[in-house]
């Protein structure tokens, strides 16, 4: 009895076991994966890898040599990786460091003033935020090029000395249009005393202070924009009022007006003129 009991086990084992192999190789999902692993040992013992091609020396691509005149000179490695750094951090540098923050705000707002819903659209609205910005940088990045780039390109600059220049012109234009109250204020969160000159402004205090002041001045503008839709809007809602036409929105009824407004007195060139006005370089 004990034989046959030990042999049914031994046939239940079996057929379990036949049974799991049969459901692996039945299911067509797990071929690709049992494929690949078979190609991998395969691959794995027909090339075995030596000690000497284990031994990985370093990369010979990302180096720093010394130039004939002192100068450090960067591989090509190292340059294309400075490089997509840069792109990776423009659009942070875009919207901190130049007038594209007051510039979108304030247009924002203007839409917002004449209430025409999405027209402009988003895209306009950035396109001409974006290409007076470059307008308004125009010097300051004709200075940085003048001054670090072409100095570096020719040879005569290596790139902490380029970068180095280029952040001193950027500085310059930073702090001549950052309010001081706002650089008080961050400096004495940094717990720094007030600076004598522009050059001692470290950029964790700048940066925080352009941007607040910014901020506040586009929000300014907009206000002044604000004003005279706000009136229009006033006047035409008590005009209803009075006419018993309670049901007929004040909106619709303004919008023409706001438009041929904003169009008699050329608001567009009035605004970007203004915000373009306010900067100084």
């Amino acid at each position: 009895m004990r034989r046959l009991s030990t042999l049914r086990i031994v046939l239940a084992q079996g057929a379990t076991t036949m049974s799991s192999r049969d459901a692996l190789y039945s299911d067509p999902r797990k071929f690709p994966i049992l494929f690949a692993i078979f190609v991998g040992v395969i691959i794995f013992c027909a090339h075995p890898l030596s000690a000497q091609q284990m031994t990985v020396p370093g990369l010979p691509a990302l180096q720093v040599n010394q130039g004939p005149n002192g100068t450090q000179e960067y591989s090509l490695s190292l340059q294309i990786l400075a490089l997509m750094t840069a792109i990776t951090l423009l659009p942070s540098l875009l919207l901190g460091a130049t007038a594209f923050t007051r510039i979108i705000i304030v247009l924002s707002i203007l839409r917002q003033a004449l209430g025409t819903q999405q027209t402009p659209p988003n895209q306009v609205l950035v396109s001409i935020a974006l290409f007076l910005t470059i307008f308004i940088m125009y010097p300051t990045l004709e200075e940085i090029y003048y001054a670090s780039i072409t100095p570096y390109l020719e040879g005569q600059m290596d790139v902490i000395s380029a970068i180095e220049a280029a952040s001193a012109t950027l500085k310059e234009f930073l702090v001549v249009n950052t309010r001081e109250a706002e650089l008080a204020m961050f400096a004495e969160l940094a717990g720094d005393q007030l600076y004598r000159s522009n050059e001692e402004v470290p950029y964790n205090v700048l940066m925080p202070a352009f941007i607040t002041s910014e901020l506040k001045t586009a929000f300014q503008i907009g206000f002044l924009l604000f004003l005279p839709f706000l009136v229009i809007d006033m006047v035409i809602a008590s005009i209803l009022m009075s006419l018993g036409m309670m049901m007929l929105s004040p909106m619709l009824i303004s919008l023409p007006f706001k438009l041929l407004l904003f169009v008699i007195v050329d608001g567009w060139a009035m605004t970007i003129g203004s915000i373009a006005s306010t900067y100084m370089n």
